[in-house]
């Protein structure tokens, strides 16, 4: 499991702002998207884009694991969701990354409307597969529906192999993608959010590939 508060002064924040903390009794990062970003344009500042706290080691983990807790800011647009996650195989400054997040206000215990309730999770490939052209594309394919809601604790697990990757919340399955839309390759990762969320991320842990 990583130290967070160690690890924290060795991360490059990108398009986000970060600070260790207290959250709940456990020790965590904090993860807001800079002001600059969240005054900026959709699709150029935010929406899907390299907003990240960085880790400097390059990995290929077969397994990510993290606790999230998201909130809406006081000045989150209606659009917003809580969006939050981890993006992996990150290269150089963002240029390209996978990323699977939540929209907790989108989750089965907030009761939202449909098509909201199968819109809870969601991944992405960046620069070329963003969340609306998936859903366009394929639509139910790379997001769904789970149990979680705003202000909550909720485990994250990633795991990835040469079969694909399944995504799991609280233990559950949610997401299961025979071919994600990047080829596996090391890179570093990162604690993802989005406009209009307070985020918190504590308890990361990763499993490496045998020889990477």
């Amino acid at each position: 499991m990583m130290d967070l508060h160690r690890a924290f002064p060795t991360a490059t924040p990108l398009g986000v702002t970060a600070d260790p903390v207290q959250a709940d009794g456990r020790a965590a990062l904090r993860v807001v998207l800079e002001e600059r970003r969240r005054m900026g344009q959709p699709g150029r500042d935010f929406v899907d884009q390299p907003t990240f706290l960085l880790f400097p080691d390059m990995c290929s983990p077969t397994t990510i694991e993290v606790e999230v807790k998201a909130q809406l800011m006081p000045d989150a647009p209606d659009y917003a969701r809580g969006f939050i996650g981890i993006a992996w195989h990150v290269q150089g400054a963002g240029t390209e990354f996978e990323a699977l997040y939540l929209r907790p206000t989108n989750g089965r215990l907030c009761a939202p409307p449909p098509p909201r309730d199968e819109r809870a999770v969601q991944y992405f490939a960046y620069p070329d597969w963003l969340f609306d052209r998936l859903r366009e594309a394929f639509p139910g394919q790379y997001e769904a529906g789970a149990d979680i809601s705003p202000g909550t604790w909720h485990k994250l697990r990633l795991d990835r192999g040469q079969q694909g990757l399944r995504a799991f919340v609280d233990g559950a399955l949610v997401l299961d993608l025979p071919a994600p839309l990047m080829a596996p390759r090391p890179g570093r990762v990162g604690l993802w959010v989005d406009i209009g969320t307070e985020g918190w991320f504590a308890d990361l842990q990763m499993t490496q590939e045998p020889d990477a």
